[in-house]
């Protein structure tokens, strides 16, 4: 068994995602659960709040679906279908932005303190990003040893899980830009505060006075960021922001 995820970045017309939400959290979970490996699909919202503000954000809306496969080579195209049933129906714009892509992992979850595991997720961020050629190796053990651990200790960033593009892919296939996954998973209702002080720790200015070591040159700048709120199940998280630490470096959320 294996874990795999598959991210669904695309877009729908307007006016459609009433229709498109209630397909997802109804009849397309129910397809799901029968498909093997399933564990689980949530849906999410691009952000007005994001930490490379210049890029573009050409997907409005992306579902991710984690499987544990026992033979991904059969397994991961089997998402295809239920994916090109809800294209077949009109609720993706059609204007050569969707992008599906499968990464296998190369391990669950890993947390920080700040995660609260009796609360949902309020939204993820991903990077798709590339290590410099040869040094993949070192772009691994700093991203597993150091900069894991500088991430989801920023308030607001819970956990963080990692994967590399799979050979297994959906059809229709497009270029993708990154063959690594980050997939950091959040727990705010300040995403904003969030994305400052992870700006502020890695430039060694946070008023929490904690500052990131040196981004390794193992990591390329090839690479994007998006930032996303969750929409599916659970519309709304309103359990303040998730910190570690002493509070009183912000004194306006102690």
């Amino acid at each position: 068994m294996a874990l795999y995820t598959t991210i669904h970045l695309h877009n729908v017309p307007p006016g459609r995602e009433p229709e498109y939400a209630e397909w997802f959290d109804g009849e397309h979970q129910t397809a799901l659960a029968n498909l093997r490996g399933f564990l689980a699909a949530d849906r999410y919202e691009v952000s007005d709040a994001q930490i490379m503000p210049d890029i573009d954000q050409p997907w409005r809306f992306m579902s991710v679906y984690d499987f544990d496969l026992p033979t991904p080579e059969i397994d991961v195209p089997a998402l295809g279908p239920l994916i090109a049933a809800v294209r077949d129906a009109g609720m993706i714009t059609d204007n050569e932005t969707e992008r599906l892509y499968t990464y296998r992992l190369y391990s669950d979850w890993k947390a920080s303190p700040n995660w609260q595991q009796e609360e949902p997720f309020s939204g993820v961020s991903i990077i798709l990003g590339n290590y410099v050629a040869g040094r993949g190796t070192e772009y691994h053990k700093w991203y597993d040893e150091v900069h894991s651990v500088e991430v989801t200790n920023v308030p607001g960033h819970v956990a963080m899980k990692r994967g590399e593009l799979s050979p297994i892919q959906i059809e229709p296939r497009h270029y993708c830009p990154g063959d690594q996954l980050i997939l950091c998973a959040n727990q705010t209702d300040d995403l904003l505060f969030t994305i400052r002080d992870f700006s502020a720790r890695a430039r060694g200015v946070s008023p929490s006075g904690i500052a990131m070591e040196p981004r390794s040159t193992a990591g390329s700048f090839a690479r994007t960021v998006h930032y996303f709120d969750k929409v599916s199940g659970t519309r709304f998280w309103t359990g303040g922001i998730a910190y570690a630490g002493d509070l009183s470096v912000y004194p306006d959320k102690s």
